[in-house]
């Protein structure tokens, strides 16, 4: 599968795992040259706190596209050392 936003592919993989209809991609499989960290948190009730990152493809910037849990909470393991995509992002498969 692939995360494409403003056309350029920012992670890509085969090894996806789907939470609550959103395509978790490896950590391992984002593009880091289009990846800034933000400083953003949030907290999901049964995932934990969530770390954010934003896009930037040129002079575009997408703030808070991706979120990931860095210490998922236990019973949400299975997205541990991963990320996920929002606000525009396409996923193909």
């Amino acid at each position: 599968m692939k995360a494409i936003w403003q056309g350029v592919t920012v992670a890509e993989s085969d090894d996806i795992v789907e939470v609550e209809g959103n395509a978790y991609f490896p950590l391992g499989a984002l593009k880091r040259e289009y990846i800034r960290e933000s400083a953003t948190h949030t907290v999901c009730p049964w995932k934990g706190r969530a770390n954010y990152y934003s896009l930037v493809v040129g002079e575009a910037v997408n703030t808070d596209a991706a979120w990931y849990y860095p210490i998922p909470k236990p019973g949400a393991e299975v997205v541990a050392g991963r990320v996920a995509f929002w606000r525009g992002v396409e996923i193909l498969a």
